[in-house]
């Protein structure tokens, strides 16, 4: 067996509980045709919205495409947008029936628009949110609980992907940590801004500016190191951009990767869930956090190749890793 062709063979129906926050991340493309007589401003002509999974979901859509079988757990709202959301998800073969829906609550949505004049490439002008700001009501809470338990006993890695929008918060999330101490799965946080707040998980991938919101600013390997001994986690995958990613893990020293592909991306949107995607399938499929770290590290080269939220297939993932092997090898 061609050694990249093992990640394929691993990661085949691996289980993978994803419990966060869900958003539908639109993307409204359009032309611009002239400026208006009501203002000095353009006027775009619409052509096409178009829904994709963001955030957890979006998470769950890498893992379904990396050949796992992604355990989604989250909040929509019942409204056109959550409608829109369930599609995006079903188009990927991720199942709805762990979402609950709740009338109360409005479905996250991000909304880029993109805008160019005829015959040339679009570009991204604005984005526009609409961020829920209902608490989570008592009744929804408990369905989330049965929810993420039912799904963490079934899973072989758990994923805690927290946006800050309410759902992954450290209440809802601590039965989660128990469930995997026992079972002795991997659990991996993503968490903007408050990753302290779910210490004591097996790990987390934050990018440089949340890894350095705690740390402080200018660290070295070493000092990295010592911020990821007193958060308590096993390891911690700080993503850096085109930098790379740095390795932090227990009883072990520092390792960088240096950045898979141009070092220029074309759209960094979602990268850093194809990168929790494709570390936790890793683990779950028995690899250590070294070789899982390499893995994530090229598929969030690929991605970053691709325009608006996207996803990484296995195929993508095999071939990029084969080509580093071979130039591995090529240099021994």
């Amino acid at each position: 067996m061609n050694p990249s062709e093992q990640y394929a063979k691993a990661f085949a129906g691996k289980k993978v509980a994803i419990i966060g926050d869900l958003v539908a991340d639109q993307f409204l493309k359009g032309t611009i045709a002239r400026v208006s007589r009501e203002a000095p401003v353009f006027i775009l002509r619409h052509e096409e919205t178009e829904t994709r999974c963001g955030a957890a979901a979006n998470a769950a859509a890498n893992v379904a495409s990396l050949g796992g079988e992604p355990l989604l757990v989250g909040v929509i709202g019942d409204d056109a947008n959550g409608k829109l959301l369930t599609k995006a998800l079903a188009e990927k073969g991720i199942g709805a029936d762990r979402v609950v829906t709740d009338a109360g609550l409005l479905t996250t949505t991000k909304i880029r628009v993109l805008a160019g004049q005829h015959y040339a490439g679009k570009q991204q002008v604005i984005r526009i949110d609409h961020e829920n700001d209902e608490p989570i009501s008592a009744e929804t809470a408990g369905k989330l609980r049965a929810n993420l338990t039912a799904a963490c006993e079934a899973a072989d890695a758990v994923i805690i992907s927290d946006y800050n929008y309410g759902v992954a918060d450290p209440e809802i999330a601590a039965p989660v940590s128990e469930i995997c101490r026992t079972r002795r799965i991997p659990l991996v946080i993503d968490s903007r801004f408050r990753l302290a707040s779910f210490a004591g998980a097996s790990s987390a991938t934050p990018n440089l500016d949340e890894f350095e919101q705690i740390a402080g600013v200018g660290l070295t390997d070493a000092e990295c190191d010592s911020v990821r001994e007193k958060l308590g986690f096993a390891s911690l995958l700080v993503t850096c951009g085109n930098a790379g990613v740095l390795l932090l893990e227990q009883g072990k020293e520092p390792a960088r990767y240096p950045a898979v592909g141009p070092l220029e991306p074309i759209d960094v949107t979602g990268a850093g869930d194809t990168v929790i995607a494709a570390y936790a399938m890793a683990l779950a499929s028995g690899f250590a956090p070294a070789k899982a770290a390499r893995i994530a590290n090229h598929a969030g080269g690929i991605v970053v190749m691709k325009k608006g939220t996207a996803t990484v297939s296995i195929d993508e993932l095999v071939g990029s890793l084969g080509t580093d092997a071979q130039a591995e090898t090529a240099n021994k």
